[in-house]
């Protein structure tokens, strides 16, 4: 099938909206083009995540500083989601209407486990 994710890869999927060996490459191309920046963007959050965690443990927290991490958590997992929503919209444009019509009917939550959300 493909790395995690790449659900547009699925057989079942595939049968399921009809998808073009065109239009799994597209899917493909703009996943791969957007896979290395997820990548970093999530190792950011972790980062920012990781930082936190002592700070929140300390004896005597120090509100200003976890405060501080906080915001930065919340900015990097904001640039984290707007990242994949971007990747999501793009995937989204190489769908027909009648494609899309078919994923938003499956639950909203794509086919077998395509994007939470939909495109």
């Amino acid at each position: 099938m493909g790395p995690p994710g790449m659900w547009w890869l699925d057989q079942d999927v595939v049968r399921l909206l009809k998808f073009t060996p065109e239009q799994q490459n597209k899917m493909s191309d703009i996943f791969q083009a957007n896979r290395t920046k997820m990548i970093d963007l999530k190792a950011t959050l972790d980062k920012e995540e990781v930082t936190l965690e002592p700070l929140m443990k300390a004896d005597v927290p120090e509100d200003a500083k976890i405060l501080a991490q906080i915001d930065r958590v919340a900015a990097a997992r904001a640039e984290l989601d707007k990242n994949h929503a971007k990747m999501l919209l793009a995937m989204r444009h190489v769908l027909t209407p009648e494609q899309w019509k078919v994923l938003q009917a499956e639950d909203r939550g794509g086919p077998r486990g395509g994007p939470r959300g939909g495109p």
